[in-house]
């Protein structure tokens, strides 16, 4: 199973804002320290709130923070809201579906993986908040840091 980099981005914002609790962080530095795109965070910024994942507040002083508490984020139900489908692969169009067993045996598979997803929470994924916010302040340090040429 691979995942999409929309839902990659997505369960990276969440995790940066669950590391940063304490203030509003804007997508520019979301996207800073991550090293990806401004753009294409902006799209999963938007639909995370429109969710309810997140809180957007606009104007100077404004960014995002998470909606709610890191324990009622399930990582299963993020997943499923920002991944299009789970065809691992295209059995509807496939003449031998009704004789093979392959269907079932991948709708079994994803519904483990998914169990396992669902039995996480934000919360769960941060188990070493300190070490990831850590992580976080030392590239930011890195980046501020003037080049020794």
């Amino acid at each position: 199973m691979r995942l999409t980099r929309y839902t990659d981005y997505a369960m990276r914002v969440l995790l940066y804002l669950a590391a940063r609790q304490d203030r509003l962080c804007s997508i520019a530095e979301i996207a800073g320290a991550y090293g990806i795109s401004q753009n294409h965070l902006m799209k999963v910024v938007s639909d995370l709130a429109g969710a309810g994942y997140l809180v957007s507040v606009r104007g100077r002083s404004g960014g995002v923070r998470l909606a709610r508490a890191p324990s009622e984020i399930n990582i299963g139900a993020v997943v499923r809201h920002t991944e299009d489908g789970f065809d691992l692969v295209d059995c509807g169009s496939c003449i031998i579906a009704p004789a093979c067993g392959l269907t079932g045996a991948l709708a079994q598979a994803l519904a483990a993986f998914m169990k396992v997803l669902d039995g996480y929470t934000l919360e769960n994924l941060m188990n070493k908040r300190l070490d990831m916010s850590g992580l976080f302040d030392a590239a930011a340090s890195r980046e501020r840091a003037p080049a020794l040429d």
